[in-house]
């Protein structure tokens, strides 16, 4: 099921899969389509980037290049885990990253290969899902399909810390609490 559910992604589905906070609709990041779709799912306005949830600290690598040395400290520290990190991309701009720790997710996103723009599977302004029939209620079958990995274990979002050179600044509280990131970097 998660050959055939990376296939549905890599050609431009959407997949609804579980992380240890809420279940994710992911798209292929890389492809346009994808990402316009998922848009008009979401209901989100094209300029709202999405954060990137990749199997290997080398895919951040490949988009950022060196990492600043605050983020290694939280990777080290959080990864797989509840974190995202917005850091800058090398190309310009910036970009989020998220290493979930659910077993699910980390074999969908392996077998991917490509970083996979995953926001919270629901409508925008809507709860997040915290197991697969939330995201089937939702939703109703916006998607292309769906893997079960039970009730997500944390059931709230990720914390999200932005990196710059100037520093780093929480810009979300979420699972992880602030005072913990702070105590890291």
């Amino acid at each position: 099921m998660l050959r055939e559910a990376a296939r549905i992604l890599c050609a431009g589905g959407l997949v609804a899969f579980p992380t240890e906070t809420v279940y994710g609709l992911g798209a292929d990041a890389t492809n346009p389509a994808a990402i316009e779709r998922l848009n008009r799912v979401k209901g989100r306005p094209p300029d709202k980037p999405y954060s990137w949830h990749v199997h290997s600290v080398s895919q951040v690598e490949a988009q950022v290049g060196a990492l600043p040395p605050g983020a290694l400290r939280l990777i080290e520290r959080f990864w797989p885990g509840p974190l995202t990190l917005i850091l800058p991309a090398a190309r310009g701009g910036a970009i989020g990253f998220r290493l979930p720790d659910h077993p699910v997710a980390q074999a969908f996103l392996a077998a991917c290969g490509v970083p996979v723009a995953a926001p919270s599977a629901n409508r925008s302004g809507q709860p997040p899902p915290r197991d697969a029939q939330a995201v089937v209620a939702g939703l109703d079958g916006a998607f292309d399909c769906l893997l079960d990995g039970g009730p997500a274990r944390l059931g709230r979002e990720s914390t999200v810390v932005q990196v710059t050179p100037a520093g780093l600044q929480v810009l979300r509280e979420g699972a992880i609490p602030t005072a913990e990131i702070m105590a890291i970097a």
